[in-house]
């Protein structure tokens, strides 16, 4: 089992859990020569969990497809917006030399 460096725990292992796991009874606690009752375990909602870094993987990959699906559309829209703006140009050129000719 490998050790979280953020929070200094254990990661549990799928082999070392089983399905559904009883996760209080699979945590490490610390200080073996204390008495039971005052040995410290890190907190059952901070433990690494298949299911946790699932969960995690998931959300990072939908945040990536957010991020390309934005990048896409703000590319697409600057090109329209190059698009307008020459065409807005090309007409103020030809009113331009419209108006010169008949001056």
């Amino acid at each position: 089992s490998g050790i979280n460096a953020e929070y200094g725990q254990e990661t549990l292992q799928l082999e070392q859990v089983g399905r559904c796991p009883p996760i209080r009874r699979a945590q490490a606690t610390h200080r073996e020569g204390w008495k039971e009752s005052s040995s410290k375990a890190p907190k059952s909602q901070r433990l690494v969990t298949p299911a946790s870094s699932q969960r995690k993987t998931k959300g990072l990959a939908l945040m990536k497809q957010r991020a390309e699906k934005n990048k896409a559309q703000a590319a697409e829209y600057s090109k329209l917006l190059a698009q307008r703006q020459r065409e807005k140009r090309q007409a103020l050129l030809t009113r331009s030399r419209t108006s010169n000719r008949t001056s």
